[in-house]
Protein backbone atom coordinates (compact mmCIF):
# COMPACT_ATOMS: atom_id res chain seq x y z
CA UNK A 1 0.00 0.00 0.00
CA UNK A 2 1.17 3.22 -0.82
CA UNK A 3 0.78 6.06 2.12
CA UNK A 4 2.36 9.68 1.78
CA UNK A 5 3.04 11.05 5.99
CA UNK A 6 1.90 14.71 6.19
CA UNK A 7 2.16 16.83 8.86
CA UNK A 8 0.52 20.45 10.12
CA UNK A 9 2.09 22.04 12.79
CA UNK A 10 3.59 18.42 13.77
CA UNK A 11 0.22 16.71 13.53
CA UNK A 12 1.20 14.10 11.82
CA UNK A 13 -0.92 11.32 10.27
CA UNK A 14 -0.48 8.57 7.32
CA UNK A 15 -2.60 9.53 4.18
CA UNK A 16 -3.80 7.18 2.35
CA UNK A 17 -5.62 7.80 -1.32
CA UNK A 18 -9.25 5.86 -0.54
CA UNK A 19 -9.78 5.78 -4.72
CA UNK A 20 -7.05 3.66 -5.28
CA UNK A 21 -6.75 1.39 -2.36
CA UNK A 22 -10.11 -0.20 -0.23
CA UNK A 23 -8.81 -1.10 3.19
CA UNK A 24 -10.75 -3.40 5.09
CA UNK A 25 -10.34 -2.93 8.59
CA UNK A 26 -9.14 0.84 8.60
CA UNK A 27 -9.33 1.27 13.02
CA UNK A 28 -6.68 -1.77 12.66
CA UNK A 29 -4.33 -0.43 9.96
CA UNK A 30 -4.34 2.88 11.71
CA UNK A 31 -3.02 1.19 15.04
CA UNK A 32 -0.67 -0.53 13.12
CA UNK A 33 0.53 2.26 11.28
CA UNK A 34 0.59 4.42 13.99
CA UNK A 35 2.97 2.83 16.05
CA UNK A 36 6.46 4.60 16.49
CA UNK A 37 8.25 1.34 16.63
CA UNK A 38 6.91 -1.29 14.34
CA UNK A 39 4.67 0.68 12.07
CA UNK A 40 5.20 3.80 10.32
CA UNK A 41 4.82 6.37 13.07
CA UNK A 42 2.10 8.82 13.55
CA UNK A 43 -1.17 10.43 15.21
CA UNK A 44 -3.39 7.82 13.27
CA UNK A 45 -4.06 7.13 9.60
CA UNK A 46 -6.72 9.47 7.05
CA UNK A 47 -8.18 8.16 4.44
CA UNK A 48 -8.59 10.40 1.05
CA UNK A 49 -11.76 9.07 -0.13
CA UNK A 50 -14.95 9.93 -3.17
CA UNK A 51 -17.42 11.50 -1.59
CA UNK A 52 -21.03 12.05 -3.43
CA UNK A 53 -22.19 15.10 -1.28
CA UNK A 54 -18.00 17.21 -1.44
CA UNK A 55 -15.53 17.08 -3.45
CA UNK A 56 -13.44 14.81 -1.53
CA UNK A 57 -14.33 12.73 1.68
CA UNK A 58 -11.87 12.57 4.61
CA UNK A 59 -12.09 9.57 6.85
CA UNK A 60 -9.72 9.58 10.12
CA UNK A 61 -8.70 7.18 12.73
CA UNK A 62 -6.87 7.68 16.04
CA UNK A 63 -3.41 5.95 16.65
CA UNK A 64 -5.56 3.73 19.05
CA UNK A 65 -8.01 2.56 15.91
CA UNK A 66 -10.95 4.94 17.63
CA UNK A 67 -12.38 6.93 14.42
CA UNK A 68 -12.83 10.58 14.83
CA UNK A 69 -14.92 13.03 13.32
CA UNK A 70 -12.60 16.01 12.48
CA UNK A 71 -8.97 16.93 12.75
CA UNK A 72 -8.03 20.32 12.01
CA UNK A 73 -4.79 19.92 10.93
CA UNK A 74 -5.64 16.87 9.01
CA UNK A 75 -7.62 18.27 6.82
CA UNK A 76 -5.07 21.15 5.68
CA UNK A 77 -3.28 18.19 4.55
CA UNK A 78 -5.65 16.61 2.55
CA UNK A 79 -6.10 19.80 0.82
CA UNK A 80 -2.30 19.92 0.12
CA UNK A 81 -1.78 15.71 -0.59
CA UNK A 82 -5.30 16.37 -3.18
CA UNK A 83 -4.08 19.39 -4.94
CA UNK A 84 -0.44 18.12 -5.25
CA UNK A 85 -1.03 15.00 -6.54
CA UNK A 86 -2.88 16.99 -8.98
CA UNK A 87 -6.44 15.38 -8.01
CA UNK A 88 -8.13 18.62 -8.57
CA UNK A 89 -6.90 22.07 -10.01
CA UNK A 90 -9.49 23.99 -8.04
CA UNK A 91 -7.72 26.61 -4.86
CA UNK A 92 -11.39 26.08 -3.18
CA UNK A 93 -12.34 22.77 -2.28
CA UNK A 94 -15.25 21.06 -0.22
CA UNK A 95 -14.20 18.18 2.40
CA UNK A 96 -17.17 15.90 3.67
CA UNK A 97 -16.31 15.01 7.48
CA UNK A 98 -18.27 13.29 10.39
CA UNK A 99 -18.48 16.85 11.27
CA UNK A 100 -20.19 17.76 8.28
CA UNK A 101 -18.49 19.37 5.10
CA UNK A 102 -16.08 21.80 5.50
CA UNK A 103 -14.47 24.49 2.58
CA UNK A 104 -10.70 24.96 2.20
CA UNK A 105 -8.97 28.04 0.19
CA UNK A 106 -5.96 26.77 -0.94
CA UNK A 107 -2.53 28.85 -0.83
CA UNK A 108 -0.81 27.99 -3.62
CA UNK A 109 3.33 28.74 -4.17
CA UNK A 110 5.38 26.97 -7.27
CA UNK A 111 2.26 24.61 -7.43
CA UNK A 112 2.64 23.47 -4.26
CA UNK A 113 0.11 24.72 -1.45
CA UNK A 114 1.57 25.66 1.05
CA UNK A 115 -0.94 27.35 3.62
CA UNK A 116 -4.64 26.44 3.86
CA UNK A 117 -7.92 28.44 5.34
CA UNK A 118 -10.91 26.50 6.55
CA UNK A 119 -14.08 27.53 7.15
CA UNK A 120 -14.37 25.04 10.45
CA UNK A 121 -18.18 26.23 11.07
CA UNK A 122 -20.37 27.22 14.03
CA UNK A 123 -18.83 26.17 17.55
CA UNK A 124 -21.17 24.33 19.71
CA UNK A 125 -21.58 25.68 23.51
CA UNK A 126 -24.93 23.39 24.39
CA UNK A 127 -23.54 21.17 27.06
CA UNK A 128 -25.71 17.92 26.45
CA UNK A 129 -24.26 18.40 22.26
CA UNK A 130 -20.49 18.65 23.04
CA UNK A 131 -21.18 16.42 25.33
CA UNK A 132 -20.75 17.20 28.83
CA UNK A 133 -23.12 16.33 31.90
CA UNK A 134 -23.86 19.39 33.17
CA UNK A 135 -27.03 21.43 35.10
CA UNK A 136 -26.83 24.10 33.08
CA UNK A 137 -27.15 24.33 29.27
CA UNK A 138 -23.64 25.43 29.00
CA UNK A 139 -20.24 24.72 30.61
CA UNK A 140 -18.32 27.99 30.83
CA UNK A 141 -15.72 28.82 33.07
CA UNK A 142 -17.41 25.80 35.39
CA UNK A 143 -15.46 23.46 38.24
CA UNK A 144 -14.25 20.37 37.93
CA UNK A 145 -12.55 18.48 40.32
CA UNK A 146 -9.37 16.67 38.72
CA UNK A 147 -7.36 14.99 41.61
CA UNK A 148 -8.53 17.11 44.24
CA UNK A 149 -8.01 20.39 43.01
CA UNK A 150 -10.46 22.27 41.00
CA UNK A 151 -9.71 23.34 37.61
CA UNK A 152 -12.28 25.58 35.78
CA UNK A 153 -13.51 24.59 32.03
CA UNK A 154 -15.15 26.20 29.27
CA UNK A 155 -16.50 23.21 27.08
CA UNK A 156 -16.77 23.90 23.30
CA UNK A 157 -17.57 20.97 20.05
CA UNK A 158 -15.92 22.03 17.28
CA UNK A 159 -17.48 18.67 15.47
CA UNK A 160 -15.75 17.15 18.48
CA UNK A 161 -15.64 17.95 22.05
CA UNK A 162 -13.33 20.16 24.54
CA UNK A 163 -12.92 21.25 27.43
CA UNK A 164 -10.29 24.21 27.55
CA UNK A 165 -8.55 25.27 30.78
CA UNK A 166 -6.37 28.49 31.89
CA UNK A 167 -3.46 27.89 33.53
CA UNK A 168 -0.25 30.09 34.49
CA UNK A 169 2.28 28.13 32.61
CA UNK A 170 2.36 25.46 29.81
CA UNK A 171 5.39 24.47 30.39
CA UNK A 172 5.67 23.09 33.71
CA UNK A 173 2.73 21.42 33.05
CA UNK A 174 2.77 17.71 33.94
CA UNK A 175 0.23 17.05 31.19
CA UNK A 176 1.31 13.05 31.05
CA UNK A 177 -0.30 12.65 34.34
CA UNK A 178 -3.19 15.25 34.33
CA UNK A 179 -4.17 14.74 30.73
CA UNK A 180 -5.64 11.26 31.00
CA UNK A 181 -7.75 12.41 34.42
CA UNK A 182 -9.48 14.91 32.45
CA UNK A 183 -10.37 12.16 29.33
CA UNK A 184 -12.02 10.08 30.97
CA UNK A 185 -13.60 11.81 33.74
CA UNK A 186 -16.92 10.74 34.50
CA UNK A 187 -18.82 13.85 33.06
CA UNK A 188 -17.83 13.38 29.66
CA UNK A 189 -19.67 11.01 28.10
CA UNK A 190 -17.79 10.59 24.86
CA UNK A 191 -14.16 11.30 26.81
CA UNK A 192 -12.51 14.35 25.76
CA UNK A 193 -9.78 16.56 24.08
CA UNK A 194 -8.13 19.06 26.77
CA UNK A 195 -6.61 22.04 25.89
CA UNK A 196 -4.64 24.00 28.62
CA UNK A 197 -4.28 27.31 27.93
CA UNK A 198 -1.67 29.95 29.16
CA UNK A 199 -2.75 33.56 28.01
CA UNK A 200 0.30 35.83 26.95
CA UNK A 201 -1.38 38.89 25.08
CA UNK A 202 -4.96 39.81 23.60
CA UNK A 203 -3.87 38.49 20.48
CA UNK A 204 -1.75 35.42 21.28
CA UNK A 205 -2.12 32.29 23.61
CA UNK A 206 0.07 28.93 24.33
CA UNK A 207 -1.60 25.73 24.01
CA UNK A 208 -0.89 22.29 25.10
CA UNK A 209 -3.25 19.72 23.97
CA UNK A 210 -4.15 16.05 25.32
CA UNK A 211 -6.22 14.15 22.50
CA UNK A 212 -8.41 11.64 23.18
CA UNK A 213 -6.96 8.22 21.84
CA UNK A 214 -3.77 9.71 21.43
CA UNK A 215 -2.48 10.85 24.36
CA UNK A 216 -0.38 14.80 24.03
CA UNK A 217 -0.22 15.74 20.72
CA UNK A 218 2.06 18.88 18.65
CA UNK A 219 -1.01 20.37 17.63
CA UNK A 220 -4.72 20.12 17.03
CA UNK A 221 -6.99 22.28 14.90
CA UNK A 222 -10.08 21.96 16.44
CA UNK A 223 -8.31 22.30 19.52
CA UNK A 224 -7.14 25.37 18.59
CA UNK A 225 -10.29 27.03 17.34
CA UNK A 226 -12.14 25.62 20.59
CA UNK A 227 -9.71 27.56 22.49
CA UNK A 228 -10.06 30.65 20.89
CA UNK A 229 -13.86 30.59 21.66
CA UNK A 230 -13.46 29.65 25.18
CA UNK A 231 -10.61 32.88 25.09
CA UNK A 232 -13.25 34.83 23.57
CA UNK A 233 -16.15 33.57 25.84
CA UNK A 234 -14.06 34.12 28.61
CA UNK A 235 -13.17 37.93 27.59
CA UNK A 236 -9.23 37.14 27.93
CA UNK A 237 -8.46 37.58 23.87
CA UNK A 238 -9.58 39.19 20.88
CA UNK A 239 -11.53 37.52 18.45
CA UNK A 240 -8.07 36.54 16.03
CA UNK A 241 -5.59 34.96 17.88
CA UNK A 242 -2.11 33.40 17.15
CA UNK A 243 -2.02 30.41 18.90
CA UNK A 244 1.45 28.68 19.78
CA UNK A 245 1.32 25.03 19.74
CA UNK A 246 4.20 22.72 20.13
CA UNK A 247 4.83 22.11 16.57
CA UNK A 248 3.87 25.45 15.02
CA UNK A 249 1.42 28.23 15.04
CA UNK A 250 -2.06 28.38 14.08
CA UNK A 251 -4.21 31.82 12.87
CA UNK A 252 -7.50 31.55 14.35
CA UNK A 253 -10.24 33.80 13.77
CA UNK A 254 -13.83 33.67 15.76
CA UNK A 255 -15.99 35.43 12.94
CA UNK A 256 -18.88 36.57 15.68
CA UNK A 257 -21.88 37.99 13.21
CA UNK A 258 -21.46 34.70 11.05
CA UNK A 259 -20.74 32.57 14.49
CA UNK A 260 -17.97 30.64 12.36
CA UNK A 261 -14.34 30.25 13.14
CA UNK A 262 -11.58 30.32 10.59
CA UNK A 263 -8.38 28.50 10.71
CA UNK A 264 -5.45 29.16 8.72
CA UNK A 265 -2.19 27.74 9.05
CA UNK A 266 0.69 25.06 6.90
CA UNK A 267 0.63 21.69 5.63
CA UNK A 268 3.57 19.38 4.87
CA UNK A 269 4.50 16.02 3.20
CA UNK A 270 7.27 14.28 4.92
CA UNK A 271 7.93 11.47 2.70
CA UNK A 272 6.12 9.18 0.75
CA UNK A 273 6.38 5.41 0.96
CA UNK A 274 5.21 1.95 0.67
CA UNK A 275 3.91 -0.69 3.58
CA UNK A 276 2.42 -3.98 3.66
CA UNK A 277 -0.68 -4.51 5.20
CA UNK A 278 -2.31 -7.74 6.34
Amino acid sequence: MEFTKMEGCGNDYVYVNGFTYKIKNPNKVSEFVSNRNFGIGSDGLIMVNPSDKADFRMNMYNADGSEGKMCGNGIRCVAKYVYDNKMTDKTTITVETLSGIKTLVLNVEDGKVKTVRVDMGSPILKAKDVPVISEKEQVIDEPIMIDNKEYKITCVSMGNPHAITFIDDTDSLDIESIGPKFEKNEIFPDRINTEFIQIVDRNTIKMRVWERGSGETLACGTGACASVVACVLNNLTENKVTVKLLGGDLFIEYNMEENTVYMTGPARVSFVGNIDIE
